[in-house]
């Protein structure tokens, strides 16, 4: 009986967190059917054939090329037997909360090899509810996956520096290199690790087999990065990191390094405060300095920096709620720290109903598809405003059956691109011209405007030639139909 009750004790420690993920993860996973323009690029490139994949990564986005594949396949499978009930939005989100899942598991095991099974427990649940994790468990891009291979990694890390052995390292070295061809910045998790094994103090023969694997990855990686270089225009639209986003992880830096100071035993030869503090502060340090040199930062880049925290304040919550008369543990201090827990998780509830909601994101391209339906007419023009926008197309397409796209010369697919490409000013200009009425899916009117050829031909054209007849926002969009002079009323 005592064997059978430690049994279900260790399954406890990674079933409960787990599981407790999943139930997160699937709820309000539709988000109202709200779909995001990234998202939207996933589900565009995950449903082209693997010989359109291919050129279209040597033009653009190779640094996600693993990830399409692997939602190819997915979806290969998805549509043929679960579409029909679930639906495409479900389909799009299901592997982000399997990949959350499996990194909360991740997180409470890594907890209990480095503290204990309580630590582990905690750290588990700390990092579920972590509304960052809660966002990226339903999102249909990459950062979950890597996020809960990093976790992995790390697990393996701490299990050879206890006990090396050449499976584990081949294993780390496995998982870091799938990690970091899913998203190069899963390369600044190897910072962190070697500063915890540097801080831990290890023997030279567990930093040398470190080094080695270390060095592997980045060998692996190195073609995709050289490449990728290339298509860094990609990321132009990046600017001064977000207010909010530098918020959240300040809060959670301070929130930690505040809980590495509860005292805490260590199991291992990694103690707790050195992975903990390593993975909390490093990679978003690291990539904030790249951000000097070239602006670079967005939270998601490297997501897996909340494990960190959560294994900091797992082992603080547990040393902090340890049952009352334990090594001195008042029960009046348990209650006020119990209080004090239920209190931050009421905070995070509208935070965690918010997340659900179409206006989590920065836009819908759901909406914008039925918007756009609801005021065309049969032969309309229809122009994106920038042309990077007619990704809002690319999810539902029969919204815009009909419609006379005037811009685009070749479409996405046939161009081997995300947004097709556009013919030249002058000819947009003569084709806006031969319309009476013109359909406008563009940006809300505070964002910035491009200024090439095209897009210049767009507005000056519209502003001369036409006259505005109606204008509806929706999330992250504006939708205005424009028609020649005396004709707003006309078939």
């Amino acid at each position: 009986m005592p064997a059978r009750s430690a049994w279900a004790a260790r399954c406890a420690v990674v079933l409960t967190p787990s599981g407790l993920m999943l139930l997160l993860g699937m709820w309000g996973i539709r988000r109202q059917d709200a779909i995001w323009r990234d998202e939207a690029v996933t589900y565009d490139m995950a449903h082209r054939s693997l010989a359109d994949l291919w050129p279209t990564l040597q033009h653009v986005d190779v640094v996600h090329g693993l990830y399409y594949v692997l939602m190819h396949v997915w979806f290969v499978v998805y549509d043929g037997t679960l579409d029909g009930f679930l639906g495409p939005v479900i389909g799009l989100r299901l592997p982000s909360v399997a990949a959350m899942t499996a990194a909360t598991a991740g997180v409470a095991l890594l907890g209990q090899r480095l503290v204990g099974r309580r630590a582990g427990l905690l750290a588990g649940i700390t990092f579920a509810l972590i509304p960052v994790v809660q966002q990226y468990a339903q999102e249909g891009r990459s950062y979950a996956m890597v996020c809960a291979l990093v976790v992995w990694a790390t697990y393996l890390l701490v299990t050879a520096a206890a006990r090396p052995r050449r499976a584990l390292w081949l294993g780390y070295t496995a998982l870091m290199l799938v990690a970091c061809l899913l998203h190069e910045f899963a390369a600044l998790a190897l910072p962190a690790h070697g500063a915890a094994l540097v801080l831990a103090r290890l023997p030279r023969g567990v930093r040398r087999s470190w080094l080695l694997s270390a060095t592997a990855v980045l060998a692996g990686l190195a073609p995709l990065a050289i490449f990728s270089v290339r298509q860094s225009a990609q990321v132009s639209w990046l600017m001064w990191p977000d207010p909010v986003q530098l918020l959240t992880f300040a809060v959670l830096a301070v929130a930690g390094i505040a809980c590495a100071r509860v005292p805490v035993r260590s199991r291992g030869p990694i103690g707790l405060r050195a992975m903990g503090i390593a993975l909390l502060l490093l990679p978003t340090l690291l990539l904030l300095l790249l951000s000097h040199v070239e602006p670079a930062y967005v939270d998601r880049y490297v997501l897996y920096y909340v494990t960190g925290f959560a294994l900091l304040a797992g082992a603080a919550l547990a040393r902090l709620l340890r049952p009352a008369g334990e090594r001195g543990q008042t029960r009046g201090r348990r209650l006020r720290w119990t209080m004090a827990v239920v209190l931050v998780l009421a905070a995070l509830l509208p935070v965690d109903v918010h997340l659900r909601s179409p206006d989590s994101r920065v836009d819908d391209v759901t909406a914008v598809a039925q918007a756009v339906r609801e005021v065309a007419r049969p032969g309309d023009g229809l122009l994106f405003m920038p042309a990077r926008r007619r990704v809002w197309s690319a999810v539902e397409p029969h919204q815009f059956r009909g419609l006379t796209d005037l811009a685009l010369a070749k479409g996405p697919v046939a161009s081997h691109t995300l947004y097709g490409t556009e013919r030249s000013g002058d000819t947009i200009r003569d084709r806006m011209l031969t319309a009476r009425r013109i359909v406008v899916a563009g940006d809300p009117d505070d964002q910035p405007l491009d200024g090439n050829d095209q897009e210049i031909a767009k507005r000056t054209t519209l502003r001369d030639a036409f006259v505005v007849c109606g204008s509806t926002e929706v999330h992250g969009a504006r939708i205005t139909v424009y028609a020649r002079p005396g004709e707003c009323g006309g078939s």
